[in-house]
C-alpha cells in the first residue's frame, strides 16, 4: 500500500523529460561514477566548479554537471519541492529534491570551462543550446536507466571493482576511447600495461561524443575484436555512458576522477585528449599536450597515476610503432586519419594492415556502404520566393527518373499541414517545425533513401541542430542556401505573402518583421537571380556526382 501511494505521489509531481546528455549524467550520478556528486549542481557548487574546478566543499571537480530547464518550468518549481525526472518514454527514473533554482551565465561558463566562446567548439555549441535556468539538488533513484544493448558490458563502478578483485588485479590502467581501436591504440595500451605492470580497463564512451564520430554499436563490436590482441585475462571491457563535453584539459581531469571511481590505479592520457578539433580559423582549441599537463598537476589529489603518452608513429621500413619523439631523423612515417579511413571505407579502398587488424576493418566495412548506396539529405534554406520548392522538385524528379533511389520530398508548407499541424509561427514553433523535418529526413536517409527538404528554416542554430543530428547518425547532410535577396523574392511573391506583410496583414513574415539568418558556410550557395531553376538543378546533380553520391550517368550532357 505504501509503495502504491509513493508511486501515486511521484506521478503527481512536476516533471522534466531528460535530454540525452542529462540522461547520461543522471545514470553516472546514481551509480556513483560521478562521486562525490549526489545530484545536479546547485548555484554554490556550480559557481565554484566554473571558477575554481572545485565543489564548494573543496573537493576537486572540473566539469559543471547541471540540469537545465526552460523558464516556464522553473517558474512552477519551489525551493524544498521535488521534480520528477523522466526518460523519453515517460518512466520516472529519479526524483530531485530542489535546493537551488538559478539562471547561469553561459558566456562566463564557456570562457572558464572551455576557454572560448567559439560555437565551432561542440561543448560551447551544446552549452548555448541549453535552457535558461538550472535546477539543482540531491537525486533519489526510482528506477534504473534501461539499456537493451550490450547489457553484459554495462558495468557500474561497484561491479567493475568487484570484477577487479575477483581477478586478483593489484594494478589497473584505464584507457578511454571514443573511436575504434586500431594498431596504434593497441600498441599504446600494451606499453602502458608493461610500464605500470598492470591489467587494462578498456572503457570506451558510449554516451554522447563528437557528432562526426563512428556510432558506438560499430565501435563496441570493434573493441571486442581488439580484445584478441591482448593476453588472456588481462583486459576488462566496460562501457561508459558518458556525455563528453570535449573540454580538453578540464575534461582530462574529469575522466581521471571517473576512472578512480571505477577502481583504476593508472589512467592513460594521450595527445589532444578529449580535443574538440579546430576552431573556425583552423587552429586547435588547446595545445596538444595541455590535457596531460593539467591532469599531471592534479595527479596526487585525484589519487591515481597519470600515464602521459605521445602520439604513436608507424615506421615504414621497420614496420613498427614508436612514440613520435623516437622517430629517427629522416625515417619514413606512415599515418592515416580517421577521416581518411572513413573515406577509404566509403570508396571501397583497402585499409593497410599496418593501420588496423583485418577483423576490425571488416567490421567497419559492414557499417560504411559505398557512397552510391548511402542515403543523404538535401536541406534547402532561403527566403520565401527564393526558389527552394521549385529546385527541390526538380532534383526529386531527376532522381526518380534515374530510379536507383527512393526519394522523399519534405516541403515546408506541406509538412506544416501534416507533421507540424497545430504549430504557429513563434520562434519556438518555427524551430520545432524545422527540427521535425530534419528528424524525419535523417531517418529516411539512414534507411538508404534521399530526403529533400525545402523550408525557410530561418535560424542558424536550428539548422546546426539538424546538421549535428545527421552527423550523430553518420548521415550525409548538405545544406543548400538558395540565396536570392529580399528584393528579388518580393518581385516574385507568387503567394502574395510579402504584399500582405508590407500592408500589416501578415505579422511575423520572415525577411520583413521576423529575422532570417543566412548560412555562413553552406555546402552549396545558389543565387537564383543569376541561375535558372534548371541550371541550379544541374549544379546540384553535378556536385553530388563529383562527391561520389550519384553516378556520372546522371549528368546531362549538352
Amino acid at each position: 500500500m505504501e509503495h502504491y501511494e509513493e508511486k501515486h505521489r511521484i506521478s503527481s509531481l512536476p516533471f522534466w523529460v531528460l535530454s540525452a546528455r542529462q540522461l547520461c549524467d543522471l545514470e553516472l550520478i546514481v551509480n556513483e561514477a560521478f562521486a562525490p556528486l549526489t545530484g545536479f549542481l546547485g548555484l554554490g557548487d556550480y559557481l565554484s566548479v566554473v571558477h575554481h574546478m572545485r565543489l564548494s566543499s573543496g573537493a576537486l571537480w572540473p566539469m559543471p554537471i547541471t540540469l537545465d530547464i526552460p523558464q516556464t518550468l522553473a517558474e512552477q518549481l519551489v525551493l524544498g519541492g521535488e521534480l520528477a525526472l523522466r526518460d523519453p518514454e515517460g518512466l520516472t527514473l529519479a526524483v530531485l529534491s530542489i535546493d537551488s533554482i538559478y539562471q547561469p551565465d553561459h558566456h562566463i561558463e564557456a570562457l572558464q570551462v572551455f576557454g572560448t566562446l567559439d560555437k565551432s567548439h561542440p561543448g560551447v555549441a551544446a552549452l548555448f543550446r541549453q535552457h535558461a535556468f538550472n535546477v539543482g539538488g540531491v537525486i533519489r533513484k526510482v528506477d534504473p536507466v534501461t539499456h537493451y544493448d550490450f547489457a553484459d558490458l554495462r558495468l557500474s563502478p561497484l561491479q567493475v571493482k568487484r570484477e577487479i578483485a575477483r581477478r586478483g588485479w593489484d594494478a589497473v590502467v584505464a584507457f578511454q576511447t571514443r573511436n575504434p581501436m586500431h594498431c596504434a591504440h593497441i600498441e599504446l595500451t600494451r606499453r602502458a600495461m608493461q610500464q605500470a605492470n598492470a591489467a587494462l580497463l578498456l572503457q570506451p564512451v558510449v554516451g554522447l561524443t563528437r557528432p562526426d564520430d563512428i556510432e558506438y554499436y560499430t565501435r563496441v563490436r570493434c573493441y571486442r575484436h581488439a580484445l584478441k590482441s591482448y593476453p588472456a585475462d588481462t583486459v576488462l571491457l566496460s562501457l561508459l555512458p558518458l556525455a563528453m563535453r570535449m573540454g580538453g584539459p578540464r575534461e582530462a581531469v574529469w575522466h581521471a576522477l571517473i576512472r578512480k571511481n571505477f577502481g583504476a590505479t593508472h589512467f592513460i592520457i594521450g595527445r589532444d585528449h578529449a580535443g574538440p578539433g579546430s576552431d573556425q580559423h583552423g587552429n586547435a582549441f588547446y595545445p596538444p599536450y595541455a590535457a596531460q599537463e593539467l591532469a599531471l598537476a592534479y595527479e596526487q589529489e585525484i589519487g591515481l597515476q597519470v600515464l602521459a603518452f605521445e602520439e604513436m608513429s608507424y615506421l615504414k621500413e621497420e614496420r613498427r610503432y614508436v612514440p613520435a619523439s623516437q622517430v629517427p631523423p629522416g625515417a619514413a612515417v606512415l599515418s592515416l586519419s580517421e577521416t581518411a579511413v572513413i573515406e577509404k571505407l566509403a570508396s571501397g579502398v583497402e585499409i593497410p594492415d599496418w593501420f588496423s587488424t583485418p577483423d576490425i576493418v571488416a567490421e567497419l566495412r559492414q557499417s560504411y556502404r559505398p557512397k552510391q548506396q548511402q542515403g543523404f539529405v538535401l536541406f534547402f534554406t532561403g527566403l520565401s520566393g527564393a526558389g527552394k520548392s521549385t529546385i527541390a522538385n526538380g532534383i526529386a524528379v531527376r532522381l526518380r527518373e534515374d530510379g536507383r533511389r527512393t526519394v522523399s520530398l519534405l516541403d515546408g508548407d506541406v509538412v506544416r499541414h501534416n507533421l507540424s499541424k497545430g504549430l504557429g509561427f513563434s520562434k519556438e514553433d518555427r524551430e520545432a517545425n524545422v527540427e521535425r523535418i530534419g528528424f524525419v529526413a535523417i531517418e529516411i536517409a539512414r534507411a538508404g533513401g534521399v530526403a529533400i527538404c525545402a523550408c525557410i528554416s530561418p535560424y542558424a542554430s536550428t539548422r546546426q541542430v539538424v546538421r549535428e543530428l545527421a552527423m550523430t547518425h553518420k548521415t550525409a547532410f548538405f545544406e543548400i542556401h538558395i540565396a536570392a535577396d529580399l528584393a528579388v523574392c518580393e518581385k516574385r511573391d507568387r503567394k502574395g505573402l510579402y504584399a500582405k506583410a508590407r500592408a500589416g496583414k501578415l505579422p511575423g513574415m520572415t525577411g520583413i518583421d521576423a529575422p532570417y539568418e543566412p548560412p555562413l558556410c553552406p555546402d552549396l550557395r545558389i543565387d537564383t537571380a543569376c541561375l535558372s531553376a534548371s541550371q541550379a538543378v544541374e549544379l546540384i546533380i553535378s556536385t553530388l556526382v563529383e562527391l561520389g553520391y550519384l553516378p556520372s550517368s546522371m549528368l546531362h550532357v549538352p
